[in-house]
């Protein structure tokens, strides 16, 4: 197979609109370390790298062992460079290692600078679940333990490593919001994951989804996006203007009725699409809110 991608395809194979499940956590994390006086800009720029490289490493690294599992062949949904012929298995692997090559980098500069040397095994742990989600013999993305995953990592372990290389402690409120961001991601997965289950059934690819049913899977997605808001609520004893996080119902709001009326197939990308929107504008005025109390 000879690499005729574009650069706009290589672009749309990272998928630029799962980015805001990177970015959020570390603005929530740096607004959580500002609400304790301990903001550093520069600290907060390396967390973010860090968490951007990872989210399209891991973003490669799907496509790359979806594709040549052949899981991707009838799949509904964003162009892959695998599974649709456009790039080789091994220039779309060397891109996911690239990026993880990257996040390395930035992250061990971010330990050397703090101090917090036990850091780089968090990082070991969060490159390797990033490759084992679809790769290698049993990846666990292919066991219904991908919202799990992401919930760890694109949730606690993003939220508050920000916090803790800028203050070297945990806060309530840093646990909260991690909590909160861990419950967006894992729903940004989840209506993912429920737009494929019909594909992903025949293929083998025993996500949590597939494994829960249709009617069980929307069940959960309103679950998951409804922690946020009660996050918002109970952090108001903290501030008053995290209440602010509750305007994200506007985004949120159309897609939970989505769920609800049984969306299928491509009528369920605007909810993936809008529950991201969602979670970064929650994170953008939560960390302003955590701001306000430091």
């Amino acid at each position: 197979m000879s690499d005729m991608a574009t650069t706009a395809q290589w672009i749309e194979g990272a998928r630029p609109r799962t980015l805001p499940n990177s970015v959020a956590p570390v603005l929530l994390g740096a607004g959580a370390a500002a609400a304790l006086s301990a903001f550093s800009w520069w600290q907060s720029l390396l967390a973010l790298l860090v968490a951007l490289a990872l989210q399209v490493g891991v973003n490669y690294a799907n496509d790359y062992s979806d594709g040549v599992r052949g899981t991707d062949a009838e799949r509904v949904g964003p162009l892959r460079l695998v599974g649709s012929g456009v790039a080789s298995p091994t220039s779309v692997r060397a891109a996911a290692f690239a990026c993880f090559a990257v996040a390395a980098v930035a992250g061990l500069v971010l330990v050397a600078v703090t101090g917090h040397w036990w850091l780089i095994a968090v990082g070991a742990v969060s490159i390797a679940g990033a490759w084992y989600y679809t790769g290698g013999a049993k990846p666990y993305g292919y066991s219904g333990f991908g919202e799990a995953a992401v919930f760890l990592f694109f949730g606690l372990v993003a939220v508050l490593g920000t916090l803790y290389v800028q203050s070297g402690q945990i806060s309530w409120l840093g646990a909260a919001g991690a909590v909160a961001m861990g419950s967006f991601s894992a729903a940004v997965l989840v209506s993912n994951n429920l737009r494929d289950v019909p594909t992903d059934a025949v293929s083998g690819k025993r996500t949590l989804a597939v494994r829960l049913g249709d009617g069980r899977t929307r069940i959960l997605y309103l679950a998951l996006v409804s922690v946020p808001f009660a996050v918002s609520i109970a952090s108001a004893f903290a501030t008053p203007w995290t209440l602010l996080g509750l305007l994200t119902a506007v985004l949120v709001v159309p897609s939970a009725r989505r769920v609800t009326r049984g969306a299928s197939g491509m009528a369920l990308i605007p909810v993936l699409r809008d529950t991201s929107m969602a979670m970064l504008v929650w994170a953008l005025l939560t960390a302003g809110a955590f701001a306000a109390v430091g």
